[in-house]
């Protein structure tokens, strides 16, 4: 297959990293998506499959727990990873780089929380929205994009805050670091092998 390019983004860095043509799947994947720990195994982050490997390749995690289905290339073939963890917890900020704008990371700024209704969402079911509408002019950057659940976003659709009655919890900003909050997980849809890790984090 062709080059696949790739953002790896964790709570705490965000690179982009170039997978091999020569990586072939085996296969139709079940499993896509493999659990990132923490050093003290507290779920972080769901990760796609191909971010956990070149994790596992620059050697900064473990492999806990490998799915049954592999990739492989001409010289190697792994087991996909189902659950890998932090070796040690790199300090994002420690260098004074800005956290990186994305998706997930608005998401841990806002705690995997709805800005408008204040419910706690697995990421899957999280969207974001635009506070000050793309429509009248609204940028896709910190300070105006918070978390949002489905129902909220379609309900506040594309109107401003005084127009539909809908204001943030917060006040989005640009944080200087993300805080350490495990995302909320829907333990009936996880894979088997994440069970012995979610703990109190799962619903």
């Amino acid at each position: 297959m062709a080059d696949t390019v790739v953002s790896k983004s964790t709570a705490f860095k965000s690179v982009w990293v170039r997978l091999p043509r020569s990586v072939q799947c085996e296969g139709t994947m079940k499993h896509t998506k493999t659990l990132l720990l923490a050093p003290w195994y507290i779920p972080l982050q769901i990760l796609r499959w191909e971010d956990a490997i070149k994790m596992i390749y620059e050697g900064v995690v473990d492999v806990v727990v490998e799915y049954d289905e592999e990739i492989s290339s001409p010289s190697i073939t792994w087991k996909l990873p189902a659950v890998i963890r932090l070796k040690k917890l790199g300090g994002r900020n420690q260098s004074g780089n800005k956290v990186k704008f994305s998706r997930q990371n608005v998401y841990a700024r806002d705690g995997y929380r709805c800005q408008y209704c204040g419910n706690e969402f697995p990421p899957e079911k999280l969207t974001y929205d635009h506070v000050n509408p793309k429509s009248a002019g609204g940028r896709r950057t910190w300070d105006n994009i918070v978390t949002a659940c489905a129902r909220c976003n379609l309900k506040k659709s594309h109107k401003t805050c005084d127009e539909i009655g809908m204001w943030p919890l917060r006040e989005p900003i640009q944080p200087k670091k993300l805080p350490l909050h495990p995302p909320v997980i829907d333990r009936e849809v996880v894979p088997e092998e994440w069970q012995d890790f979610l703990g109190a984090w799962a619903r």
